[in-house]
């Protein structure tokens, strides 16, 4: 069974030598969490416990610079960097996909 969450961020970021992404912008980041698993007494996880490991990474970059984190901050580096993170506090098969506005996103 597939459980999920949404979760949102804003950081700032440029990607140096992009000819439109070169100046520092600001995305609202919406991450959504997959996880995967058999039901235990009716719940694969409680929704509380994957939010808190989620909020948890999350917060070391909301309203933050992703640059100060990242040399090179695309969609695609965002996401997995906070899938390596995300990894390490969720036990469970995962899927992450990180949206940056609205219509772009990559997915680990």
């Amino acid at each position: 069974m597939r459980l999920g969450i949404t979760e949102y961020i804003d950081c700032a970021h440029f990607l140096p030598g992009h000819p439109k992404c070169g100046q520092v912008h600001g995305h609202t980041y919406r991450v959504d969490v997959t996880i995967e698993g058999e039901h235990n007494r009716g719940m694969v996880v409680d929704f509380n416990d994957l939010k808190q490991s989620t909020r948890e990474v999350l917060a070391r970059y909301d309203h933050r610079h992703w640059n100060d984190v990242l040399e090179f901050p695309s969609v695609e580096n965002i996401c997995e960097l906070l899938s390596r993170e995300l990894r390490e506090r969720i036990s469970f098969p995962m899927v992450i996909r990180v949206w940056e506005g609205n219509g772009k996103w990559a997915e680990m």
